[in-house]
C-alpha cells in the first residue's frame, strides 16, 4: 500500500490543539516532533544527558506533525479539513506532503470510497458508484472533492445516525462547518424543509453547492462562507457541529440564540480525551444532555436548551 506524509508547522505553543485536529484525519495516530524541552525530556526518558548537535540546532519555536494517509483514503479531504480547522483556530500553519502527487489525490482513493449504509435508512453512495437499492433506502450521493465529509469518518457517521433519529419533517437545520454539506443534505433528504450549511473554507462551500445539485435539493439548502454561525439568521430545530472540542466549547456560550426553544444541537469531532471538558462546558453554558455515543475514540452528542 502507498501512503501520503502530510507534515503541519506550528508554534510550539499550539502543539496540543492542532495535535488533537490531525488526529481526526487517521485513525491509527500521529507522531509529533517537539524539540521545545529537548534537555529534560532526554534526562527523563532516555537517561542521557549527551545529544546530538545537529538535533540541538532543531527549531524549538514550532513544532512539526506527521501525518501518514494511506492510498484508500482521501488526502486532499484530509487535507482541506486541517486547513480549515486550523484558520478556524487562528493557528500559524504550514503544511507540505510527500508520497503520490497532487494530480492523483482524487483518483486514486475513490477505489476504495464504496456505497456506505448508515443506520437504518440512509446510504452513502458515492456519486460514480451504483447502488442496488433492494431495501428501498434513502440515497445520499456525494463528491467529497478536497471537502471533509464523506460520511465513513467516525465523526461523520456518529452525527449521520444522530440526524436519522432527530430530524423531522418541516424541520429547520444549520450545520456548523458543512465541508462537504454531507449532514445538511442528509437532513433534507431525511425529512428537515430546509438546511443551511456555513464553513471557513470558500471550496468546501462551493462543493457542498454541488453535492446538494447533485442529490436534486439545491431549492432546499444554503451554503455560506462564514466563522461558525456569525453570518447566520433564525433559528433552527437542529444544529449540527461536527468540528473540534475547543471550536464546540467556543460554540456553548451563543448556540441556544440559533435553536428552536426544543431544537437540539448534535456535535461532534470530540477526541475521547476531551470529553469531560466538553460536558464540563455544555453544562455551564445550560445544555442538557440527551444522548451520548462514541465510535473508535470519538465521543458525539446531542444537547437540548431546554431543561
Amino acid at each position: 500500500m502507498n501512503w501520503t506524509e502530510i507534515t503541519v508547522s506550528v508554534p510550539q505553543k499550539d502543539t496540543e490543539t492542532a495535535a488533537a485536529i490531525a488526529n481526526m484525519t487517521v485513525p491509527y495516530g500521529i507522531y509529533i516532533e517537539d524539540y521545545s524541552d529537548m534537555e529534560a525530556e532526554a534526562i527523563e526518558i532516555a537517561h542521557i544527558d549527551l545529544i546530538d548537535e545537529a538535533l540541538k540546532k532543531r527549531d524549538r519555536s514550532r513544532s512539526i506533525i506527521h501525518i501518514y494517509i494511506s492510498e484508500c483514503d482521501n488526502v486532499s479531504e484530509a487535507l482541506s479539513f486541517l486547513k480549515e480547522r486550523l484558520t478556524a483556530e487562528n493557528i500559524d500553519f504550514k503544511t507540505e506532503t510527500v508520497g503520490v502527487n497532487d494530480s492523483d489525490w482524487n483518483e486514486n482513493w475513490k477505489k476504495y470510497f464504496k456505497c456506505t449504509e448508515i443506520g437504518e435508512r440512509l446510504t452513502i453512495v458515492p456519486s460514480w458508484e451504483r447502488y442496488d437499492n433492494k431495501d428501498n433506502r434513502i440515497l445520499l450521493h456525494i463528491d467529497p472533492g478536497a471537502a471533509f465529509g464523506t460520511g465513513t469518518h467516525a465523526t461523520t457517521c456518529l452525527c449521520l445516525n444522530m440526524l436519522e433519529k432527530y430530524v423531522k419533517n418541516g424541520d429547520k437545520m444549520l450545520d456548523i462547518g458543512c465541508g462537504s454539506g454531507i449532514l445538511a443534505i442528509a437532513s433534507v433528504l431525511l425529512g428537515a424543509k430546509s438546511a443551511v450549511g456555513v464553513d471557513i473554507d470558500a471550496q468546501s462551500v462551493k462543493t457542498a453547492g454541488e453535492n446538494a445539485e447533485i442529490n436534486g435539493i439545491s431549492d432546499k439548502t444554503q451554503f455560506i462562507v462564514g466563522d461558525l454561525a456569525e453570518k447566520v439568521q433564525g433559528r433552527f430545530n437542529i444544529v449540527c457541529a461536527n468540528i473540534v472540542a475547543d471550536v464546540i466549547i467556543k460554540l456553548f456560550s451563543t448556540v441556544k440564540d440559533y435553536m428552536t426553544e426544543n431544537g437540539v444541537l448534535i456535535t461532534s469531532g470530540i477526541i475521547d480525551i476531551r470529553e469531560s471538558d466538553v460536558l464540563k462546558a455544555a453544562e455551564e453554558n445550560g445544555l442538557k444532555i440527551l444522548q451520548a455515543e462514541k465510535k473508535d475514540n470519538w465521543c458525539a452528542l446531542v444537547l437540548s436548551a431546554k431543561q
